[in-house]
């Protein structure tokens, strides 16, 4: 890992993150997450506080990055937070464990992310949901070309992330079902702001 990569990704990632905009999408999902939930991609915990603490039992954090992991401030939680350096791909933790799993603006970046999102389906509890609020492919033709003409570009300077996923599909790919999904470009740079957010089970 070089000093960009060390240093610089995880705070540019973490003020793209916590961009105002991005802070509305998430109020949209996180406070449905419920009982023991498994957060992929926690980052620096921006979502901690969109938590409802009377439905959350239990938090697992997980992220590969201890540089961003370690900025979080959950002392202050009003449920138990349990942070897990490990990859999406390889979930340390047993099979149905989880009531909710969230995954917000982290699915663009997962370097193989059918096989997170099996791993996922894996520690999920049976009937247990998956709520999501990403970026990914858009639907106007236009955008979609610069999506795909600056992704090598982009996703070497932004720690991997990538312009032009299919969520919903990725999510199909994955194993899950979507139950919901709501779309729209959020008044940002037009590649990078196709949002969908939803649920999966």
């Amino acid at each position: 890992m070089n000093f960009y990569e060390k240093y610089i990704v995880p705070r540019l990632t973490n003020c793209i993150c916590g961009h105002k905009l991005l802070t509305q999408q998430r109020k949209k999902v996180v406070p449905l997450a419920k009982g023991h939930v498994l957060e992929i991609g926690f980052g620096s915990g921006l979502n901690l506080g969109f938590y409802d603490p009377a439905k959350v039992q239990h938090l697992w954090g997980l992220d590969p990055s201890a540089a961003m992991w370690q900025t979080a401030e959950a002392a202050n939680a009003p449920f138990e937070v349990e942070f897990i350096q490990a990859s999406a791909e390889s979930i340390p933790l047993a099979r149905a464990s989880a009531d909710t799993i969230l995954v917000t603006y982290t699915l663009c970046s997962v370097p193989d992310v059918i096989k997170a999102l099996k791993d996922m389906r894996r520690v999920l509890k049976p009937g247990g949901e998956l709520l999501f609020c990403e970026h990914g492919v858009a639907p106007d033709a236009n955008v979609r070309k610069w999506q795909d003409r600056l992704n090598p570009i982009w996703s070497k300077l932004a720690g991997g992330c990538n312009l032009n996923r299919p969520i919903p599909a990725l999510l199909e790919q994955g194993g899950f079902k979507v139950q919901t999904v709501d779309t729209m470009f959020l008044p940002l740079w037009r590649p990078a702001a196709y949002n969908y957010w939803g649920s999966a089970v």
